[in-house]
């Protein structure tokens, strides 16, 4: 009896097991299958795709992008940008499939697998989505994959909401799986859609770059990706190697090593012959140029890409690194391709590279530049302001585009050099331009008093690019690699190489005296001093010859605006000695001193008086024979972001120019944490100029001043004022040290006392009105604990990326 239940049974297994293979086999019989590691068919009757899963509870990655993106800078949502990288897996639970991803930042380096499973129930996962089991067949399952792939994984919606451009969400009846850029390979499988976003209240920048601003239409593309194989060998994080840091946490660590460990992103290279002195690459490192780049910028693009083969070869390899056309056939979103691309906007802005990289061991899989397509316009624009050529007709600009080029060359090179693992080197000019890391001003030089463009931009790797490189791809086998990256540390530090990175470079926050944005030379106040000379010079010859034949007098202005700010970024490194700190990225040695020290007080008196002059009417007030050739906007042309503030209606304002010229020196000189740090630096040594000092070296070369005439009188006016507002705005801000609080109020009390003793001076007749309203200014905020009028609104048009 039992055997014939058995077999019964047995009988019942077999009829079902074969039902469920002949439905799942009818259900797809006449959809489009692509086999890859996940294969996927696509329904074209109901526009659904249906993802097959066989590999249950194995991780693998999850890359989301947007291959077709919105078209502004401001909004971030560009053309080829990268979502996350996420370690992920598919989990079955009765009849849904859930899509969890990992959390490797947390794990246990242990071959205890109660430890790890410690160390993973502790921290929480993420169920990213969830699927309903559509059809089933033994060990895999067919789900409808639409609803996820039409969804908004690259966070859209939040980032235009968090941007102020309104409040949108995925219209699914507008939305449509992209068969085009759907394939499946054998180690990944690429899913693409088109996605609708409905919407409303868009702001400015979304109505500027959508045709229907209630409808934001992009593509989002999805990556699953088989994990690499286990030879990869993660390389020791040193925070002098230039390369950014992968850390994760390992609580399997023996209680005396750190629970952070820290790794370097990096490609996987290999030489063939690791004991020659000159080997090729088991593979190569290959990036691929967006073909839709014109010429000459292409063989630019490629030129500077092409760089990074100088350090490779430095370390013994050949042909390691190259640089190729993407084939006409290639998905530049395919996690196999290392893709430059080549990125319109409605504006100007920045340019980047970033990374597909697995969150496990630093690996780069996927190298992604983005490159800022009006990167080169601005670039030609700036040197067209410095030189004013057009003199006669048929003028050659041929220098001027050969600057803007080489500036993308060295741009190509920057960004491709992050999508290598290396992060920025704002000390690199100090030596010498030293890094193409760096963010480079134009060089520009004065020769026999003429401007000279021939040296603006390196053409070159630097001596500092091949110490990362050395560090982070050297091929260190049969090697002590240990032993072999601290001797590539000690000879770039005694070398005198300097490395300071994003933190640490920023004017507002950071205090290396070395490390600086878009500057050049080893001395900061030297280079400023010099800026200001070819700034001069270039003022000097301005005016109707800087813009060509046919166009409006009134575009002289947008050509104005880079040159007459030439020196911004020059302020924003020169400042920085003002309580700068003199410090490097040291860790501990034996025998080795610490190497950290305060600035100079000759050096920081420069520094002072260099910024000083920086205020004075001399240097802000425009030449008349510019403000004589602008006119108002010609109809058809319309100021923008770009232009010049203006209180003067539709006509052009030198005056509000030099206020905000001077408004950023200001903001810089009177920032709260750089005071701080003076007042400490100056209590602990005598020769540093106290608070008091400076804020009395301030009054004396602003206010004091013997009064101008002219339009240099109005812009001492609009200087004196911009002084009195910020110093009224640091006694308001309620997270200001005490001390310096009361450098601030002595020196404005002494303030409102002197200009209620000159209001009525004959030697100071012309400004006998503004002292008194000064005077009163500060009376009113003094006593009712608030401004006494508005804190002015102008300010410089955009800088970064470097120009106007």
């Amino acid at each position: 009896m039992n055997s014939v239940k058995y077999v019964f049974l047995l009988l019942f297994c077999s009829i079902f097991s074969f039902s469920a293979l002949a439905d799942y086999g009818d259900f797809v019989k006449d959809m489009k299958k692509h086999q890859g590691f996940f294969n996927f068919y696509y329904d074209e009757d109901s526009g659904k795709v249906y993802l097959e899963i066989d590999k249950f509870n194995q991780d693998f990655l999850f890359q989301s992008a947007m291959p077709h993106g919105v078209g502004s800078n401001d909004i971030g949502l560009d053309r080829g940008q990268l979502g996350k990288t996420r370690l992920v897996k598919f989990e079955r639970v009765g009849d849904k499939v859930l899509f969890r991803q990992l959390n490797p930042y947390y794990r246990a380096v242990s071959d205890n697998v109660l430890e790890q499973r410690a160390v993973n129930e502790a921290f929480a996962t993420s169920i990213i989505w969830g699927f309903k089991v559509a059809k089933r067949d033994g060990q895999k399952v067919l789900i409808d994959y639409t609803p996820f792939l039409l969804s908004d994984i690259h966070g859209l919606a939040a980032t235009l909401k968090n941007r102020k451009q309104g409040n949108f969400s995925v219209d699914s009846n507008r939305s449509a799986f992209y068969q085009p850029r759907s394939k499946a390979f054998p180690q990944n499988t690429e899913l693409e859609a088109i996605v609708t976003f409905k919407g409303s209240g868009a702001g400015q920048y979304l109505r500027s770059v959508t045709p229907e601003p209630t409808a934001v239409t992009v593509q989002l593309h999805h990556s699953l990706i088989a994990l690499p194989d286990d030879n990869y060998q993660p390389r020791t994080f040193h925070p002098y190697s230039g390369h950014w840091a992968h850390s994760y946490a390992d609580y399997a660590a023996p209680i005396e090593q750190p629970l952070v460990k820290r790794v370097i992103n990096r490609h996987r290279l290999q030489k063939k012959n690791p004991q020659a002195k000159v080997s090729e690459a088991v593979e190569p490192i290959v990036y691929y140029l967006d073909p839709g780049v014109p010429e000459p910028i292409k063989t630019a693009l490629i030129d500077g890409a092409l760089w990074w083969d100088q350090a490779f070869a430095a370390i013994g390899y050949k042909n390691a690194f190259q640089v190729k056309m993407l084939p006409a056939d290639a998905d530049p979103m395919d996690v196999r391709y290392n893709v430059i691309q080549w990125v319109h906007r409605a504006t100007r802005g920045w340019s980047y590279g970033s990374s597909v990289v697995d969150p496990r061991t630093g690996e780069i899989l996927k190298g992604h530049v983005t490159l800022g397509s009006l990167r080169v316009r601005q670039d030609y624009l700036i040197a067209l302001g410095l030189t004013s050529p057009f003199s006669q007709e048929n003028t050659d600009t041929s220098k001027m585009k050969a600057m803007a080029l080489k500036r993308i060359e060295q741009l190509s090179a920057h960004e491709v050099g992050h999508t290598l693992g290396i992060a920025h080197n704002f000390s690199a000019s100090v030596n010498n331009r030293a890094s193409v890391m760096d963010y480079p001003h134009p060089l520009i030089k004065l020769t026999d008093g003429k401007i000279d463009l021939s040296d603006a931009y390196d053409s070159n790797i630097g001596i500092w690019d091949k110490h990362v490189v050395a560090y982070g791809y050297q091929d260190t086998t049969g090697q002590d690699e240990a032993a072999y990256l601290a001797n590539v540390i000690k000879q770039a530090q005694e070398k005198g190489l300097q490395y300071m990175s994003d933190p640490d470079a920023r004017p507002s926050s950071g205090a290396d005296a070395h490390g600086h944005l878009w500057d050049n030379g080893a001395n900061a106040v030297d280079e400023l001093n010099r800026v200001l000379k070819v700034r001069q010079k270039a003022l000097a010859d301005f005016g109707l010859n800087s813009i060509p034949e046919g166009t409006p007098l009134s575009e002289i202005e947008p050509v104005l605006a880079p040159i007459y700010n030439f020196h911004r970024y020059q302020v924003e490194a020169a400042v920085k000695s003002i309580a700068g700190l003199n410090y490097s990225y040291q860790v501990k040695e034996i025998g080795v001193p610490s190497e950290m020290s305060v600035t100079s007080g000759a050096e920081q008196k420069r520094a002072l008086s260099a910024l000083l002059n920086t205020l004075s009417p001399q240097v802000l007030t425009l030449p008349q024979h510019i403000i004589d050739v602008i006119p108002p906007k010609a109809y058809g042309y319309y100021r923008d972001r770009e232009s010049f503030a203006s209180n003067t209606g539709l006509a052009f304002d030198p005056i509000s120019a030099a206020e905000a010229s001077a408004k950023h020196t200001l903001t810089l000189l009177l920032n709260s944490s750089r005071l701080a740090r003076l007042a400490q630096q100056a209590a602990n040594n005598e020769t540093i100029p106290s608070v008091e000092a400076l804020l009395s070296e301030l009054s004396t070369n602003t206010l004091k001043q013997k009064p101008a005439s002219g339009h240099q009188l109005l812009v001492q006016q609009r200087v004196n004022q911009q002084v009195v507002e910020h110093l009224l705005s640091l006694w308001h801000n309620k997270s200001l040290v005490s001390e310096v609080r009361a450098a601030v109020l002595a020196e404005l009390e002494h303030m409102q006392d002197w200009f209620e003793d000159y209001s009525e001076s004959k030697k100071y007749r012309e400004l006998n009105a503004h002292f008194a309203l000064l005077a009163r200014q500060i009376e009113f905020s003094l006593e009712h604990r608030e401004p006494a009028v508005p804190a002015s609104k102008v300010k410089l048009p955009p800088g970064s990326p470097i120009g106007g």
